[in-house]
């Protein structure tokens, strides 16, 4: 299986926290890649940069390297795709994701249950 994990999970999982069920980290590490889209870092900066969110993206950047992770660039083919998707969420970052789970074909891991109607591609935990 291919995963693309969306903002929390990555985040969790580099902070060892537990609301990253055991389920979740055992897909992950049984998966056959993972995927990082760069929405989440741009995500990440803005929130970073608001103050509403206290990271580091260095640290965050490292860690996407170190876990071999795939960074998974937005495509033309991924925003038009966000275009054909119904209103069920409206954060722009979770919708840019859905298209990529949805364009590449990719399963998206989210803990957000807004997702779950989108695709069968989803999988929250």
């Amino acid at each position: 299986m291919k995963l693309l994990l969306d903002t929390h999970i990555f985040l969790w999982l580099n902070a060892d926290d537990p609301k990253l069920t055991k389920k979740a980290r055992k897909l992950i590490d049984e998966a056959q890649e993972v995927f990082v889209s760069s929405v989440v870092f741009l995500e990440l900066a803005i929130k970073i940069s608001r103050g509403d969110l206290t990271a580091d993206l260095e640290e965050l950047r490292t860690a996407l390297y170190s876990n071999a992770f795939t960074i998974l660039p937005i495509t033309v083919e991924h925003a038009c795709t966000t275009a054909t998707l119904p209103w069920h969420h409206k954060d722009p970052f979770d919708r840019m994701q859905v298209a990529q789970a949805i364009t590449e074909p990719l399963r998206l891991m989210t803990a957000d249950h807004q997702l779950e109607p989108y695709s069968d591609l989803i999988i929250r935990v």
